[in-house]
């Protein structure tokens, strides 16, 4: 059993850029991200992006920018930028929320990935570049990612992510007017280590095909 007796906090995640094969996540500037975020976020055609998030949609950057800057003061959340190694444009963001460093315990959460970001690469590299820094540079101890109940997606991707299902709170919030249970999966020290090891080997250029798609699914990767 791990000795926590000299236990001490960690520091707080996301101050640094990420960097990967196909993108880097790095923390969130306007003045740099603004204008491929509006493409990738805002707008009518992407309000469906929205739907499971506590805020949003938004017509526009600058109020999505006003009110994610307000929300991350707020209440202590780092958001981050995800941008291709390839073209330098920003494709999505998510944010380390509920930031515990006393205990080693942050959420991700507020993942919004444009359409172009969806189901690709670049996307589980992301999550990766974003757990590794937690676990691998900073020593925390969990890692937790919430969602709607009813989200299935965002459920599938939890578990293919490599977070483990936890449980659910009942009548947990009010989010847009309507009930929100919330399920809970979390992903721990303990498990980071093989977890690790199949995200590397995932993310291996050879898994690729000539149109980037994958040979071997994450969960195969062992």
């Amino acid at each position: 059993m791990e000795n926590l007796k000299e236990y001490a906090p960690k520091k707080h995640p996301g101050d640094v850029s990420l960097i990967g094969k196909y993108v880097r996540v790095e923390p969130i500037d306007w003045d740099v991200h603004a204008e491929n975020l509006d493409q990738a976020i805002t707008g009518k055609e992407n309000s469906d992006l929205w739907t499971y998030i506590p805020f949003g949609p938004f017509d526009d950057i600058q109020s999505c920018k006003a009110v994610m800057s307000y929300v991350g003061q707020q209440f202590d959340w780092q958001s981050m930028c995800i941008v291709s190694q390839n073209d330098n444009t920003a494709l999505g963001t998510a944010s380390y929320m509920r930031l515990r460093p006393q205990y080693g315990s942050a959420e991700i959460g507020c993942v919004v990935f444009g359409k172009s970001l969806q189901k690709t690469r670049e996307a589980t590299e992301a999550m990766y570049l974003m757990a590794s820094h937690l676990f691998d540079d900073l020593g925390y101890r969990r890692y937790e990612w919430k969602c709607d109940n009813s989200n299935e997606a965002s459920r599938r991707a939890a578990e293919r992510f490599g977070f483990i299902f936890e449980g659910v709170f009942r009548n947990d919030m009010v989010v847009k007017g309507k009930n929100r249970d919330t399920a809970w999966f979390s992903i721990v020290d303990a498990d980071w280590p093989e977890l690790s090891k199949k995200y590397k080997k995932w993310l291996d250029v050879e898994n690729f095909d000539e149109q980037a798609q994958q040979i071997k699914r994450l969960e195969d990767c062992l």
